[in-house]
């Protein structure tokens, strides 16, 4: 595979931000090669305040516009604005479930589909392949990546090595 279409590190975040930190990596990227993410995401951290939940909630319309003007960033202001929105979505999902991980595990048993839907639903810009994305990104299982538009009963355990 390409180095420039090589996805992130499938890594299980250590807390919640870790989860908001690769569900907003999974908002940019759709749309562009992960290289350009990937080369980008330094800055990303240091815009978003390390992606911590509560203050990214708390951003406003002065923020937005800030860090649209950001060379630094994909300067996507429906994507920047979303993410605000999605900080405000993990603090709900938190406030009723504990943790990031606690809901996702609510949600493995599901049929793939509705697991999918489910999981994109609080989200702003965070497709079906996002959520694919987001899902194996943490160590989830999803299933193969050929597969991921026909399957349509629970993903058993384990998950395939890559996107590819």
């Amino acid at each position: 595979m390409p180095s420039e279409m090589k996805p992130p590190p499938r890594v299980v975040p250590d807390d919640d931000n870790g989860y908001f930190e690769v569900l907003t990596k999974a908002v940019f990227q759709s749309g562009f090669r992960w290289s350009v993410v990937e080369a980008k995401w330094p800055n990303f951290r240091e815009a978003f305040a390390g992606f911590d939940i509560d203050t990214v909630a708390g951003f406003g319309p002065p923020d937005v516009d800030s860090l649209s003007g950001d060379e630094g960033l994909i300067r996507n202001v429906k994507k920047i604005a979303a993410t605000i929105d999605n900080a405000a979505a993990m603090q709900d999902i938190i406030a009723e479930h504990g943790s990031v991980k606690s809901w996702l595990d609510t949600t493995a048993d599901l049929p793939w589909p509705d697991r999918r839907t489910a999981l994109g639903e609080p989200f702003k810009f965070l497709g079906p392949f996002g959520v694919y994305v987001f899902l194996w990104s943490v160590g989830e299982a999803v299933p193969p990546h050929e597969q991921r538009d026909e399957w349509t009963g629970p993903v058993p355990p384990g998950a395939p090595e890559s996107l590819a």
